[in-house]
């Protein structure tokens, strides 16, 4: 009888190759089903999600920097309970943002309107983090370009 030739296994870097890569396939895996379950919300939200969501965007009347959710000063309470109200009678979101603008000003919004000049308040930072980085990027480039100059030997 002859004996089969001996089982050889795959050298230890491959096998190590192998192990990451079905880890990263566990990982994706588990990521995947993680988040198929947290998209599983109901279809339609609560009125006390609806109404978070109102006050968490609604600065407080009389105070500084602060929504109507996160104050207990008396007009903050009293625009929770219109903010309540106004969802119960079927307002939608947009017509309570606008019912507050339209008493209190555009200032009433903790954000800023996404139309008209106040666009510039969300395009400014970014587009002068881009100018910034463009600058810097400039800088490093020459001087690197100029660190070449100085190392290669001049004939």
């Amino acid at each position: 009888m002859v004996d089969p030739p001996p089982v050889q296994l795959a050298p230890a870097p491959t096998r190590r190759r192998l192990a990451g890569a079905l880890s990263g396939v566990a990982l994706a895996l588990t990521l995947a089903v993680a988040l198929a379950i947290g998209a599983g919300g109901s279809g339609t939200p609560s009125l006390a999600s609806r109404a978070a969501a109102v006050e968490s965007r609604i600065r407080c009347p009389s105070c500084e920097d602060l929504s109507i959710a996160q104050s207990e000063a008396p007009s903050a309470i009293a625009a929770r309970r219109t903010v309540v109200a106004m969802l119960r009678s079927g307002a939608s979101e947009a017509t309570i943002d606008a019912t507050f603008v339209a008493r209190y000003g555009p200032s009433i919004l903790l954000s800023p309107p996404d139309s008209g000049l106040d666009v510039l308040v969300w395009v400014l930072p970014v587009a002068g983090l881009l100018l910034a980085l463009g600058g810097l990027g400039v800088l490093f480039w020459r001087r690197q370009r100029s660190l070449r100059g100085l190392r290669s030997p001049t004939p």
